[in-house]
């Protein structure tokens, strides 16, 4: 049996005493848990946290990096169990209110040290040990590879013209809803139909221009990969954004972030349709990668 699929987040603000982060009870199980819910049908992960943020909390939130997924039993109706996961990330709140509702009677906004104390899983301590573990305020880049656009061999046309197959299509669909839960002000392309056509939809979506970027199509990045990494940078610093790319520049690209930042990352992989989620630190002389989390797939989960 698949398992069900949850999403949540650590959700926090920024205050003038500090960082604090939301706790939750639930009168329905008498418990303090970060907010969570079940995937709906259809829904992509990032969907489910900001709705469930929302239901639960009050709160708009703009997602960041993943934290530590959480994995357990659940009871069926049928009395057997069924495993399930959660699937957490760093949610900053940017407006709304708590309103007590059926699910959650009460909301403390807490530091980080007293929200640990008053949670009432381990799994949800880790996520939170794992949040204090870098800086909330941070920088996010999405590195995408493009969708699928069938085998190269079989196009007729020069490569740079060759388009997205439908599935290719549905991805890019997909991440057009996936995407947005990180508020990506500004999007980048290599100069391919298949990259631009993979954030097509997440433009339309968010009103937004798709800017070329030779420097990060396969031609122009290994003349010089340095150029291309400190081009990367520098769209790092100016805050959140989508970069489509391909396949021959991805992993060299990580690969490099993550060694000039002395993370132990030792697997870059790169499946069309997947997005690095590339975490950097807000330092005015510079970002440096503090996180990179790879999601294989935009599609939402399969459901029984």
């Amino acid at each position: 049996m698949s398992a069900l699929h949850a999403a949540g987040a650590a959700l926090w603000r920024e205050t003038p005493a500090g960082v604090e982060l939301a706790v939750a009870h639930r009168p329905r199980y008498d418990d303090w848990s970060l907010p969570k819910g079940k995937c709906d049908p259809g829904e992509t992960l990032t969907e489910t946290a900001v709705r469930e943020i929302a239901e639960e909390t009050g709160y708009h939130a703009v997602l960041g990096r993943m934290l530590p997924a959480a994995h357990y039993e659940v009871s069926t109706k049928d009395g057997n169990t069924r495993p399930k996961r959660v699937t957490y990330y760093s949610a900053e709140a940017i407006g709304g209110d708590f309103v007590p509702n059926e699910e959650v009677d009460e909301l403390r906004w807490l530091s980080a040290d007293k929200a640990r104390a008053l949670l009432s899983y381990e799994h949800d301590r880790v996520v939170l040990d794992a949040f204090t573990a870098l800086p909330a305020r941070v920088r996010t880049v999405l590195l995408v590879r493009h969708a699928k656009a069938g085998k190269r061999e079989k196009w007729a046309g020069p490569d740079e013209l060759r388009p997205l197959t439908p599935s290719g299509t549905h991805q890019a669909r997909c991440l057009g809803r996936m995407l947005p839960a990180f508020a990506p002000q500004r999007l980048y392309a290599a100069p391919r139909v298949r990259c631009a056509q993979t954030v097509e939809p997440l433009a339309e979506q968010l009103g937004l221009p798709i800017t070329e970027e030779w420097l990060l199509a396969e031609e122009g990045f290994w003349p010089d990969p340095d150029a291309g990494v400190r081009r990367f940078l520098a769209i790092a610093a100016d805050g959140a954004a989508v970069v489509s790319s391909q396949g021959g520049v991805i992993p060299e690209l990580v690969e490099r972030l993550a060694v000039k930042a002395g993370l132990p990352l030792t697997e870059f992989p790169s499946r069309k349709g997947s997005t690095w989620i590339l975490t950097f630190d807000a330092d005015p002389a510079g970002p440096t990668l503090l996180a990179a989390d790879y999601c294989e797939t935009p599609l939402p989960p399969v459901r029984d």
